[in-house]
């Protein structure tokens, strides 16, 4: 029997932990959250412990830990590469109006300044709130679609700009009518004469954009996204390097990443590595017991017991392992941690977690590679002209 290939590990970072009571904590960061500081220690942990990469969250109307306001992730990305060599930093750029010539130029600058680190994760945030019951009914599945298939657009246009491609024709066909440029009934025509479709002029992509980064080290930086059902998926089959799921046992955890294989295949990637990672939220504590304490406490100053969309694991450092590694056999490549209560949950990732999974030979001992697609295993796409 073939050994397990070693996991890889990511850590989402938001604020000061995922906790909506995490502010409560006895260690809990105070008014520096929004300080340099705070963000490279908690990079700069990361780091320590050998991680793969970190997502910086930007999520917009989710108040966490009590914290309302955000700062841009991108440009905690920046100042977070200044101050790190290995880790891959992965922030976070919501597709639902972002347009491509600034995303694109946003992450490749921050791969050239972290000399081929940087991911990008492309979250979708619907117009109005979603009622769990009703997520698989027509009046949700229809907009969310929409969605999901806008995002695939941004993503395979902004692929193109990395590789360089700055033929306005070539752009608008990768995309839907109207999605990023005016729809053009005369090819050699005038782009002022023509009305707006599908949004506004400021969303087109046009020939006088700001110019972009030159190609980044890494030719295509990581894609990154979280999926719980089946557009999602999808999604990130077509468009992503990583698909994050939220299974909630090993049966689910085999199911989804069955379902993410097949979408692949059908959207004729079934040669390209996709990771399919999990996402946990996580709360450490070496003493038996004591983690689940700690969440209680929280859970009290919150006045309810705190839920997630994924599993929450709470339990000793060998309790988790047992849990990544039996869903590694699943399928799950690596999983994406969101610390429960920062910095607490952090440390104990890096610092108990990892060297028990380094024991059982499930984790590296050393970055293995420069790069973040080298650490992930994933090559650098080919430029147009070397194809």
């Amino acid at each position: 029997m073939t050994a397990p290939q070693p996991l890889h590990l990511a850590v989402a970072l938001d604020t000061v932990g995922w906790h909506p009571a995490a502010a409560t904590g006895p260690d809990a960061p105070g008014g520096e959250i929004f300080g340099l500081a705070h963000w490279t220690a908690l990079v700069e942990e990361a780091e320590r412990g050998l991680l793969d990469f970190v997502t910086l969250e930007d999520p917009p109307k989710r108040p966490t830990g009590h914290v309302e306001h955000r700062l841009d992730s991108v440009l905690v990305a920046a100042a977070a590469a200044a101050r790190t060599e290995h880790i891959g930093l992965v922030p976070s750029i919501v597709v639902d109006h972002a347009q491509p010539t600034n995303v694109a130029r946003a992450v490749a600058t921050l791969d050239h300044l972290s000399s081929g680190r940087a991911g990008w994760r492309t979250p979708v945030t619907p117009a109005r709130p979603i009622v769990i019951a009703d997520i698989f009914t027509p009046e949700v599945q229809t907009p969310m679609a929409e969605l999901f298939e806008r995002a695939a657009d941004l993503v395979r246009v902004v692929r193109a700009l990395w590789d360089g491609i700055g033929d306005e024709k070539a752009l608008r066909d990768l995309a839907a009518p109207g999605r990023f440029a005016p729809a053009d009934p005369e090819p050699h025509g005038s782009f002022t004469e023509i009305e707006p479709l599908g949004g506004a002029a400021g969303d087109w992509i046009t020939i006088d954009s700001p110019a972009l980064a030159p190609r980044a080290p890494q030719g295509h930086p990581l894609v990154f996204t979280l999926a719980h059902i089946t557009l999602p998926y999808r999604y990130g089959a077509r468009s992503a390097d990583v698909v994050s799921v939220t299974p909630h046992s090993t049966e689910e955890a085999r199911a989804t990443v069955e379902e993410v294989r097949s979408e692949q295949e059908a959207a004729g990637r079934a040669d390209e590595k996709v990771h399919v990672f999990g996402d946990l939220v996580v709360f450490l504590d070496s003493t038996p017991g004591k983690a689940a304490e700690r969440k209680a406490r929280l859970d009290e100053a919150h006045g309810s017991e705190y839920t997630s969309d994924a599993h929450i694991a709470v339990g000793t450092p060998a309790e988790v392992a047992d849990l990544l590694q039996e869903w590694q056999e699943a399928g799950l490549s690596g999983y994406r941690l969101r610390p429960g209560a920062l910095p607490h949950d952090l440390h104990a990732i890096t610092r108990e977690l990892v060297p028990e999974l380094q024991a059982r030979g499930a984790f590296r001992t050393a970055y293995e590679a420069g790069t973040l697609r080298g650490l992930l295993g994933l090559p650098v796409p080919p430029a147009p002209d070397a194809l």
